[in-house]
């Protein structure tokens, strides 16, 4: 009885799946059959005069000294060695702990 129950469920369950994908899949096509630019999404749709050039000379600002920067800590981090451990007394445990018996 309980078998029969979660099954109808998971056939529900199945069905209402298919029907989504197939509600995307039609608006998939009904965007895919129409031609000419698409807006990004949430994009406003507003001109502007910023060119091509623009964003290029601010990139070269804004980005200038990456590679420098990029190579000094690459640089900085390969010249770190690892801290040595401390010495251990005779007394003390070993790291991750009993004491050798």
């Amino acid at each position: 009885m309980t078998d029969d129950i979660l099954e109808r469920q998971h056939q529900r369950e199945r069905e209402q799946e298919r029907r989504r994908l197939r509600e995307e899949e039609q608006k998939d096509l009904d965007v895919e059959s129409r031609r000419g630019p698409r807006p990004l999404e949430g994009y406003a749709g507003g001109h502007t005069s910023w060119t091509d050039q623009q964003d290029d000379d601010s990139a070269r600002q804004v980005h200038a000294g990456d590679a420098q920067a990029s190579w000094e800590a690459s640089e900085r981090q390969a010249r770190l060695e690892p801290e040595p451990e401390p010495a251990r007394r005779e007394d003390e445990p070993p790291p991750g702990g009993e004491r050798s018996r």
